[in-house]
């Protein structure tokens, strides 16, 4: 699997996973931390400028991320995780923790949906809904989820404006194949169970008005992961790296420079 990336800066390599149905492009404004590291910023299969596959599982994508990380023979790497992207990161921490030095969890959880001994996620029934929204208008259901995203009141317009045309307009539409199937992922991942095992410093990192997903997910991975701190934004929403940049980049910033 040929995954398309971008890469700037140079030094400890830190690597950078989307979210769902985004890509790389999603990072625009973290391009400004290129003197802190060797920034890789990379598409999922099916995401951004990355071919289509016949298969987007969980286990799929972790091993899309390990065999990268292989192919670029990364060392003392951090991985940042979004969303999705924090699962995909959890998921393939077994097979990368040679490689790495630390991870930023961002907007992200354990399980999507919620269960008996889980509060802390969506009701199963808001992903099947989803699907079917899709389904029935994939552009218009993507572009609610995009506006969804943010706190009322979090976005300027001038700063708005630059999100869209920097990292809307900028990128590529995911395969369409490729958000339905991960849909799965979301309904089904559990990775509960991997919390206690990642034995290396984890940044958490969390908008308190997140809609997406809950805080309380975000105040569960930091309680379960070992060596974790939280950093929660007020005022957030799902992607406190697009609208807080210079906020979000010094605190990673002081993260890499502290591993």
């Amino acid at each position: 699997m040929t995954l398309h990336f971008q890469e700037i800066g140079a030094g400890r390599p830190v690597v950078f996973v989307h979210g769902w149905a985004m890509s790389g492009r999603a990072w625009r404004f973290q391009q400004e931390l290129q003197d802190a590291g060797r920034l890789i910023f990379l598409d999922l299969r099916g995401h951004g400028h990355s071919a289509p596959a016949s298969s987007y599982t969980i286990d799929d994508y972790a091993s899309d991320l390990a065999a990268f990380f292989e192919e670029l023979a990364l060392q003392d790497a951090v991985l940042v995780g979004w969303s999705m992207g924090v699962q995909v990161a959890l998921q393939a921490f077994p097979a990368l923790r040679s490689r790495l030095a630390g991870m930023v969890l961002v907007g992200g959880n354990a399980r999507y949906a919620s269960c008996d001994d889980y509060p802390h996620g969506k009701a199963p029934v808001e992903v099947k809904g989803m699907g079917l929204r899709l389904r029935r208008d994939h552009q218009k259901t993507m572009g609610d989820f995009f506006k969804g995203m943010f706190a009322e009141g979090e976005l300027d317009h001038d700063l708005y404006q630059r999100i869209v045309h920097e990292i809307v307009l900028g990128g590529r539409s995911a395969d369409r194949e490729a958000v339905m199937q991960s849909l799965n992922i979301l309904s089904t991942a559990d990775l509960r169970a991997q919390l206690p095992q990642v034995d290396r410093p984890v940044l958490v990192i969390h908008g308190d008005q997140d809609t997406v997903c809950t805080v309380a997910a975000s105040e569960y991975l930091a309680q379960h992961l070992p060596m974790a701190r939280l950093e929660i934004f007020q005022g957030c929403g799902h992607a406190p790296f697009m609208t807080r940049p210079q906020r979000f980049n010094a605190v990673l910033r002081e993260f890499i420079a502290g591993l």
